[in-house]
């Protein structure tokens, strides 16, 4: 079995810093990542350790699809008012903009539902460490203490 992967780095300007846009596709998978280098632009020697470094640990979270791949069906069966719909659902859905973008927005997303996670997990052992503390002074108040 082969598998094809590929990894792009790209660096621009966005007005205000330079930026690196990793970008990585295995197996009909896509996933990219965005690095801010600072307000100088980058070295060929900070770019080379950089990639010599830093890019196994990028943490690149795979996950887009193509949408050949999602639809399984073929375009040329498809109804021309069928195509037009999935289309718009797929452009309601993810949104318009880059494969880069939208690899990176729903990195940011799942990122974001992680961290809600934890913030409610804290929030209730919080609030279970406040109430046990509450019982425990009713108790002592209870028995004259």
């Amino acid at each position: 079995m082969q598998v094809n992967s590929s990894s792009t780095l790209t660096i621009l300007h966005d007005g205000q810093f330079w930026v690196a846009l990793c970008e990585h596709e295995e197996a009909g998978l896509y996933g990219a990542r965005r690095i801010v280098f600072g307000p100088h632009e980058p070295t060929d020697e900070l770019v080379l350790a950089f990639v010599c470094g830093r890019w196994d640990k990028l943490g690149i979270r795979m996950g887009a699809k193509n949408a050949d791949g999602e639809t399984g069906m073929r375009a040329d069966r498809i109804n021309p008012k069928r195509m037009q719909r999935i289309v718009r659902r797929a452009i309601e859905a993810h949104g318009v903009g880059t494969k880069a973008q939208q690899a990176i927005r729903e990195g940011y997303e799942a990122h974001k539902g992680e961290c809600k996670a934890q913030e409610k997990d804290a929030r209730r052992a919080d609030e279970q460490r406040r109430f046990d503390l509450k019982q425990q002074k009713r108790k002592e108040k209870r028995r004259g203490h």
